[in-house]
């Protein structure tokens, strides 16, 4: 078992919240939301799908430094 932290931007735009994981950004890990918490949201979901399919593919994770943190054991993560 592997935990991956991916590094996400959330950004303003226009009437709306921008969001995207540069390390996933080939498998168009992008996404949006009417406010920052619910864009946060759905870039996790993104990540989360995103994820899964290589894994179930046997595709290998990108882990690309400075974009992605990977531990060998469980971790919790906690943004405020």
């Amino acid at each position: 078992m592997k935990t991956y932290v991916f590094h996400v931007v959330v950004e303003p735009d226009e009437d709306r919240w921008a969001a995207f994981c540069p390390a996933l950004e080939r498998y168009a890990a992008a996404t949006w939301g009417y406010t920052r918490e619910e864009a946060l949201k759905n870039i996790h979901e993104v990540v989360e799908m995103i994820v899964e399919e290589l894994v179930q593919e046997n595709e290998p994770i990108p882990e690309d430094p400075g974009e992605v943190a990977t531990f060998p054991e469980p971790r919790v993560a906690i943004t405020v």
